[in-house]
């Protein structure tokens, strides 16, 4: 039987690491995003938003190849490396912060195939918002489980 890949803790020396595979991932899967948009939210990620969660990262072929940020029993972010998707690291993730508690998670809904991945790992959609977080015009769902 296959080793599961491993999940590591990740930490402030990985922050560089973690924000390259994030835009990766995000011009991988949010085509809704304008070039300025992932330029803004980017250059965010390490000084504001990796501080704010507990990170881990999951390795394939000795790699962090995605990881995913979670806060309060809340999934805060969760990326694969556009090269990784597929393999079922992002369910290894999620079964990980599931297990450390993980109720709840927001998605962009823009961005259908994260919606179908809660959903189908169990999650249903509980409210929505028109902006996100930060206040731009990108509708986000609130799932839990």
């Amino acid at each position: 039987m296959d080793q599961l890949p491993q999940i590591i803790l990740c930490q402030e020396c990985h922050y560089q690491q973690l924000r390259d595979i994030w835009e990766r991932s995000v011009r991988a899967t949010h085509s809704f995003l304008s070039e300025e948009d992932i330029i803004q939210i980017g250059s965010a990620l390490i000084p504001d938003y990796f501080p704010q969660v507990k990170l881990y990262g999951v390795m394939f072929e000795g790699d962090i190849a995605g990881f995913i940020g979670l806060a309060a029993g809340k999934v805060e972010m969760l990326f694969i490396d556009s090269c990784h998707r597929g393999k079922g690291l992002g369910s290894r993730l999620l079964r990980h912060a599931l297990r450390l508690g993980a109720v709840a998670v927001d998605v962009n809904e823009q961005n259908p195939q994260a919606l179908g991945f809660y959903i189908s790992n169990g999650f249903h959609i509980d409210g929505r918002d028109e902006c996100d977080a930060a206040g731009r015009p990108f509708p986000i769902l609130h799932l839990s489980l």
